[in-house]
């Protein structure tokens, strides 16, 4: 079950103190913003699939960022499990629902804060749309990925409902992350941020909706 699901992230990194935790998330964003930004102009060089999206596989892959899958399949896992457990079918449909809607929501803050443009605007090099240009308007931003964001927070909510096939969501989110940069309509940066971002944002909506009694055990 979900309260069962124990794992090493969970006992070193979210239960660790104030200052742990800090430490943990700079390293965080060390390795997955910073670093990758020392491969953003090779990998736009050299990982490029023309018209990647005419293909079945990629579209698949490509879906699993988009909001509405996960509305969908909040609505259906609540359908399968309210026979059974009536609270828990409502926990686990909240937590696929609000974890990559959540993670949407602060992609889009994020890009308007940051405002890098996608990669194809510039010919793989970094630009920065100034604030007096669409001040309100993502269109064109890039960082963080938004599919990768709700993909990662989506895949992280499902880790929690369905620990034994961890493995099967993350590969998912990873290759829609990866479908992306092959597409150029991101960095790598772009996606290794948004893979970090929407991981945490998972983890963060599954600990605010656990029962009061469970979070003090």
């Amino acid at each position: 079950s979900v309260k069962n699901a124990q794992s090493w992230d969970e006992r070193n990194i979210w239960r660790a103190g104030l200052l742990a935790r800090t430490l943990w998330l700079l390293a965080f964003v060390a390795v997955f913003a910073l670093m990758p930004m020392l491969a953003d102009k090779w990998a736009y060089d050299h990982w490029y699939v023309r018209k990647l999206y005419d293909q079945d596989w990629a579209r698949l892959l490509r879906e699993m960022g988009w909001f509405p899958t996960w509305m969908l399949a909040s609505l259906a896992l609540w359908l399968s499990q309210r026979r059974i457990d009536v609270a828990l079918a409502k926990q686990n449909a909240k937590l696929l629902l609000f974890a990559p809607a959540l993670a949407g929501i602060v992609c889009e803050v994020l890009k308007l804060t940051i405002r890098r443009e996608r990669p194809g605007i510039n010919d793989g090099d970094y630009g920065f749309r100034p604030w007096d240009d669409r001040p309100f308007s993502t269109a064109g931003l890039g960082m963080p990925s938004s599919h990768t964001m709700v993909a990662f927070a989506a895949a992280t909510a499902l880790a929690r409902i369905f620990p034994g096939a961890r493995w099967v969501w993350y590969t998912l989110a990873a290759g829609c992350a990866v479908t992306r940069v092959l597409d150029r309509a991101h960095f790598l940066s772009d996606i290794s941020l948004g893979a970090l971002l929407g991981w945490s944002i998972g983890w963060g909506v599954w600990i605010a909706l656990q029962p009061r009694s469970t979070a003090k055990a």
